[in-house]
Parts: structure tokens; sequence; C-alpha cells
């Protein structure tokens, strides 16, 4: 093992990685696991050590993905990923994959564009305590954001039920998280993302990292999977803000530098044998 605090179910899916490597799957989130969390998402860049460690874990490691509720193409940019060979990147919570300079991507729902038409009026009818909520227009989902206004928190609880009931209207999910509210497209999340990777990929085990509310689901197919025999690890890029990110996973590190630091404790462990 590799010195860290980790549940005895989360200890038997860390072994199962660190002894059968080439049949392991490693899955990440990227804002708040692999970046810091920023005011502005545009402004998100991977931590420092993020290329070097996930260049090193992509050569020994059977599977490493990058799941994320952006644009393929955007993680890609902000981590650097363009040089690291066979990485996975599935943007959109799986909507789209990228490996290796090759994205596919289907073409956006009207029911996105519908809501784009939708938000600004919604927004301007919900003043006050929503004032310096905007929008982040992501092509297959739109998120609006609080963090920039006086009170974040008030702010997310004013626009909660109507972005909810939009969202209902128009067949899209409302999905919660950072001072964050996202209408995306239904059907498709990080757990059935793993889920399908697992498959695809005959992983033998799976360890995922996430810091949000949309990153409980993989959560939720990390215990899936080890029901079925296929051990796993949930990890929590623990943050004060989503607390219940920490309570659901095997193991708690320290945001972004605690996520390097494991990856990069994983990588030297595989590489040692």
């Amino acid at each position: 093992m590799i010195g860290y605090a980790v549940s005895p179910d989360g200890g038997e899916g860390l072994e199962a990685l660190l002894t059968d490597p080439r049949h392991g799957l490693i899955g990440l989130d990227f804002d708040g696991t692999l970046a810091p969390i920023v005011a502005d998402p545009r402004d998100a860049r991977a931590h420092p050590g993020a290329g070097p460690v996930l260049a090193k874990l992509a050569a020994v490691v059977g599977t490493l993905a990058i799941i994320t509720g952006r644009p393929a193409l955007d993680a890609v940019a902000y981590a650097g990923l363009a040089g690291i060979p066979g990485i996975l990147v599935f943007g959109h919570y799986g909507w789209e994959h990228w490996q290796d300079g090759t994205l596919s991507t289907p073409d956006p729902l009207p029911a996105v564009d519908a809501a784009r038409r939708a938000l600004p009026g919604l927004l301007a009818a919900a003043d006050g305590p929503a004032d310096g909520a905007w929008i982040e227009d992501k092509g297959h989902a739109l998120a609006v954001h609080t963090r920039r206004a006086a009170d974040p928190d008030a702010a997310l609880e004013r626009l909660r039920a109507p972005l909810t009931a939009l969202a209902a209207s128009l067949g899209l999910a409302a999905e919660p998280g950072r001072f964050v509210i996202e209408l995306r497209p239904r059907d498709v999340d990080k757990g059935s993302t793993l889920r399908a990777l697992i498959t695809q990929r005959t992983a033998r085990s799976a360890l995922y990292v996430g810091d949000d509310l949309g990153d409980l689901p993989a959560f939720r197919a990390v215990r899936e999977l080890r029901a079925a025999g296929i051990p796993g690890c949930a990890v929590a890029s623990g943050s004060a803000e989503v607390a219940e990110v920490a309570a659901a996973a095997d193991l708690v590190v320290d945001g972004p530098d605690g996520v390097i630091g494991l990856l990069g404790a994983i990588a030297d462990a595989i590489s040692a044998v």
C-alpha cells in the first residue's frame, strides 16, 4: 500500500490497481480535482504537477481518463493533455470523446438551444440575491454560476427552483455543483460513462477521483462495480463546499495538491515493481 488512510473496500481496490496496473483504470474529474477552483472557469488551469504525473501514469496504467463536465477540448487545452499518448478525455460527462487529437461529439440538443434563449430572461427576473450570477455557455450545456455574486449561497438558492423548472420543461437535467447549476442532457453522467469505460476496456480495477456533486454518480458506480466483483476506490478531492463528496469517498485528499500527491505515489509504486 502507499501510506494513505483508506476504507477496507477502497484499500482492496487500490491494491488491485497497484498489483495489476495494466488492467487498471483511473478516472479523474478536472475542475477542483486536477485544477484549483477559480472564480471564472475560463481561467482554470491544471495543477503544475498534473502534466508530468499524468504522463507517467499513462505509460503504466491500462486506462487513464479525464471525465469532466467541460467541453473535452477545454480540458485538453487547460491541462496540456495533447502531448500525452493514449489518455482519454470525456467531455460533457461523457457526451464527447477525445483521444490522440481526435474529437467525437454529437450535435447539440435543440433543448439546450431553447434553454440558451430562456436563461437571460430568467436571470433578469431573479434579481436581488441573484445579482452577479452569470451564464457559462458550454455548447452542449449551460451553467449558471453564482460564485461572483455578493452572496453566492443566497443567489444559488434563489435560482435553484426556476432553473430546475426550466430544465424539467425542456427535458434537461439540472445538475447542482459548487456555486453552479448546470442545464445539460439527461441519461448520461459520470457514473454511466465510467461503467461503460470499464466494460469497453475490460478493466479489472477502478479508481475514480472527484470533488463535486456531479462526481457522486461515479462514486456510486465504483460501489456497484465492487459488488459485481471489480475492486475499486472512490477518492474525494476534499472541499468544505461539498462535504457530501468526502462522506461518500473511500479516501479523502486535500484538494488538487493532495490529488497530485496521491497520483504521484501511485505512479511511483507501480514503476518500482
